[in-house]
């Protein structure tokens, strides 16, 4: 009998720790909640003004697609670079600053960053803070965690750096096989006042980019008014 209580009472506890693991993962890719800190994945704004923002880079490709789209509106919307391209394309930070973007930190290596030292998250925002002030963009106010990930350690760091950690609630069609068109529709359709919206137009994702100016034109056509993010967190 109490060998059957030992191994039950040792089912439960393995249980338990399987169920607070997974419980710790949720959360840590969780775009609107965090353990501590502020995180912001959609803004509360009686406005229709919906955020636009990319994601990873700068390469030249994404660069070129986003200032050519943008900047036949006139619109201004939020890149969140990492420090590691950065270093190597400062010209293109310089080429998103001279256009009036917003720059924001995506980390210098882009790995996700969960279980990992308070110097770790320390140096990736630093780093990459420098490496964009080098390239002449103003310090950056906001960070986004790669993956969205985190869970107690990030977002204390990114607190103490001063900034806002930022995700999304809108973000690309997961299915890689859909078209510009089916794209841009789904972005579109998704959006509401105060959306965050994220695109990922760096790299290889030529159907992101080809989107890009359908999502921009069906957006202005539902009405709505594409800022930055900061400008859209003064507008909350």
């Amino acid at each position: 009998m109490r060998r059957k209580r030992l191994a039950w009472g040792a089912g439960t506890s393995a249980l338990a720790v399987l169920l607070l693991v997974a419980a710790f993962f949720a959360i840590s890719r969780a775009r609107c909640f965090s353990l501590v800190g502020d995180i912001v994945c959609r803004v509360q704004t009686n406005r229709p003004s919906v955020a636009l923002s990319f994601d990873d880079g700068p390469d030249e490709a994404g660069v070129d697609a986003a200032l050519v789209a943008l900047g036949s509106h006139r619109l201004s919307a939020t890149f969140f670079l990492t420090g590691g391209a950065a270093a190597q394309r400062p010209d293109l930070v310089r080429r998103l600053v001279a256009a009036n973007q917003e720059i924001g930190n995506h980390s210098y290596s882009h790995q996700r960053m969960v279980l990992r030292s308070r110097a770790f998250y320390d140096a990736e925002i630093e780093r990459t803070d420098a490496l964009l002030r080098a390239a002449g963009a103003p310090p950056p106010r906001l960070f986004r965690p790669p993956y969205a990930k985190k869970l107690i350690g990030l977002p204390l760091a990114v607190r103490s750096h001063g900034k806002r950690m930022i995700t999304w609630d809108v973000e690309d069609p997961q299915d890689g096989r859909r078209d510009a068109r089916s794209y841009a529709d789904h972005i579109v359709r998704s959006a509401r006042p105060g959306s965050i919206i994220l695109m990922h137009i760096m790299y290889g994702n030529r159907r992101a980019r080809e989107a890009l100016p359908l999502v921009i034109s069906g957006l202005e056509a539902r009405g709505f008014a594409i800022v930055p993010v900061g400008r859209l967190l003064q507008e909350g």
